[in-house]
C-alpha cells in the first residue's frame, strides 16, 4: 500500500508572534520550526497502516529550505522517502496554489491514499487537503478520527454533533486528519540516523508545471488590539465588592 502524507512547517505554538512594523508578515527570526501538529496524526496514521499492510509511506511539502527539517523528522518517524516542493514563487501562496503544487507533485508517484491535517494552525484556513481532492478528482472525508482500510476500500470515522458517522469510501481518496486520530510517536536515534540518508526529491514550480501568477497575497498583518488591564476590586466587606463586581458587570462590561 503507497500512501501519501503532506506536512507543513509551521511556528511551535509556543512561539511568541511579532507582526513586522510594515505589516507585511511575520518576524521570522529567533522562531522555532515544527510540523504541523495535525499532519503529524496523518504521517503517524500513515505509518501505523505500513506497518500493517506493507508498502512505502511518502512525505510531500511545499516551502522553503527550512521545510526539509520536518520531511526529515517524517522520515525519522518511519516513513520511506520525501518530496520537497521548494520554490520562492510558491511560498506563503493561498490554499489553491499549495493543493496545485502538491498535487503536481503527488502525480508523479504511485499511492493508494492521501493523508492531510485538517488544517495548518498558522493560517488556519483548512482548505488545502479538500482542493487537493478535487484537483486529483478524488474522493475525500474530513476531520477523521479513525480509519480502517479493507481491500480496495477504507471506512472513515468523523465526530458530528452528537454522535459519530462512518463514510466508506474507495481508494484512492484523500484524508483530512483530526485530534483523535492517534497519538504521533517519537522519532527514535536509530530513526534520525536512518532519516538522514532516506531520499528526497526536490522539485520546482518549473519541474511540476505550476505557477503562482494568480495566487491570492495578503495585503497586511494587524496583530488583534492590546486588551485594556484588569480590575481589582478593593476592600474587605464582601457584600460590598460583590455589588461593586456586579455594577461593573453590568455598567461597563455589559454581560448583565
Amino acid at each position: 500500500m503507497n500512501i501519501i502524507a503532506c506536512v507543513k512547517q509551521v511556528p511551535d505554538t509556543e512561539t511568541l508572534i511579532k507582526v513586522k512594523t510594515d505589516g507585511s508578515g511575520i518576524e521570522e527570526g529567533g522562531i522555532k520550526w515544527v510540523m504541523n501538529p495535525y499532519d503529524e496524526f496523518g504521517v503517524e496514521e500513515a505509518l501505523r497502516l505500513k506497518e500493517k499492510n506493507g508498502g512505502e509511506v511518502t512525505i510531500v511539502t511545499l516551502g522553503p529550505a527550512r521545510a526539509m527539517e520536518s520531511i526529515r523528522t517524517a522520515l525519522a518517524m518511519g516513513a520511506d522517502k520525501g518530496i520537497h516542493i521548494d520554490d520562492a514563487s510558491l511560498n506563503n501562496g493561498d490554499a489553491y496554489t499549495t493543493a496545485a503544487a502538491l498535487a503536481a507533485a503527488i502525480k508523479t508517484v504511485p499511492y493508494d491514499l492521501i493523508f492531510c491535517g485538517q488544517r495548518a494552525i498558522d493560517d488556519d484556513s483548512g482548505q488545502v487537503g479538500s482542493i487537493l481532492a478535487e484537483l486529483l478528482d478524488l474522493p475525500q472525508v474530513t476531520l477523521v478520527t479513525k480509519v480502517e482500510v479493507a481491500g480496495s476500500s477504507v471506512k472513515a470515522m468523523r465526530a458530528i454533533e452528537g454522535a459519530q458517522l462512518v463514510i466508506e469510501s474507495p481508494l484512492p481518496c484523500v484524508l483530512t486528519a483530526q485530534k483523535g486520530l492517534n497519538e504521533p510517536r517519537y522519532a527514535s536515534l536509530p530513526g534520525i540516523m536512518k532519516a538522514k540518508k532516506k531520499p528526497v526529491d526536490i522539485k520546482d514550480a518549473a519541474a511540476l508545471g505550476v505557477t503562482a501568477s494568480d495566487k491570492a497575497k495578503v495585503v497586511k498583518f494587524v496583530p488583534p488590539p492590546a486588551r485594556p488591564p484588569g480590575k481589582i476590586i478593593a476592600g474587605d466587606d464582601p457584600t460590598a465588592k460583590a455589588a461593586q463586581l456586579a455594577k461593573l458587570l453590568r455598567e461597563e462590561a455589559k454581560v448583565l
